[in-house]
């Protein structure tokens, strides 16, 4: 599914270079759960926006499903985002004053799919991702962390995408409930979902199945876990 060559990335600021990524290389395969874990500054966070389409390597190759990300101009990347990648973050990204389902419809509203159907499909992520049913109409703001986060996942299921990005998805939530939100992600796994997980925390990245460990912008580690 994923296929990162050689994966550089130079930041240049003036004369100045910023090396971040010195030559990643790695593959993921489909139905994979893979932790990507390192430090601040390792590089971890640059290798997530170029996976999730969000930037391009300055050197390398990236290729997803047979398609080179890397050449890909704005608008093709905006399209790979939207029809291949669900984004889950630390800080939820959910409006405050719309309810669970409103956020998990927003990401159909300009696709030209009817109402009646957007609220049947965000109902059925919302179900799946774990979310109570008597908690669909609560606003967002109304919530715990851990089913902010669970509308956060819904809407990132709802276009159907090939990944599941997560970054930093535990970072604002106490040990118990980054406990069930990562047993969740562990159930989409079990289900045939790809997730990557952006993380500095072990307890956390232990949760996947395979974890890719990065520093100074270097994988040091790549282990996959005896099933």
């Amino acid at each position: 599914m994923i296929k990162c060559e050689n994966i550089k990335k130079i930041y240049k600021n003036g004369d100045v270079e910023t090396i971040a990524l010195k030559g990643v290389s790695f593959h993921i395969e489909e139905g994979e759960f893979v932790a990507i874990i390192g430090p601040s500054g390792s590089g971890k966070s640059t290798l997530m926006h170029i996976l999730g389409a969000l930037d391009v390597p300055s050197e390398g190759e990236y290729i997803l499903d047979g398609k080179k990300v890397s050449k890909m101009n704005d608008d093709e990347l905006s399209q790979l985002r939207k029809s291949k990648i669900g984004f889950v973050f630390q800080s939820f990204n959910l409006l405050p004053r719309t309810t669970a389902l409103r956020n998990v419809m927003l990401p159909l509203l300009y696709s030209g799919i009817p109402a009646k159907e957007r609220e049947i499909k965000a109902r059925k992520a919302l179900k799946y991702a774990g979310m109570e049913e008597n908690k669909f109409l609560n606003l967002s703001n109304q919530l715990s962390g851990g089913q902010m986060q669970r509308v956060a996942i819904a809407r990132s299921l709802i276009n159907d995408p090939a990944i599941i990005l997560a970054d930093e998805p535990t970072g604002n939530l106490d040990t118990k409930t980054s406990q069930v939100v990562m047993k969740t992600f562990q159930e989409l796994n079990a289900k045939g979902h790809t997730i990557i997980l952006i993380t500095h925390e072990e307890e956390i990245a232990d949760y996947a199945n395979r974890v890719i460990s990065i520093r100074d912008g270097v994988i040091e580690k790549d282990i996959t876990k005896k099933k």
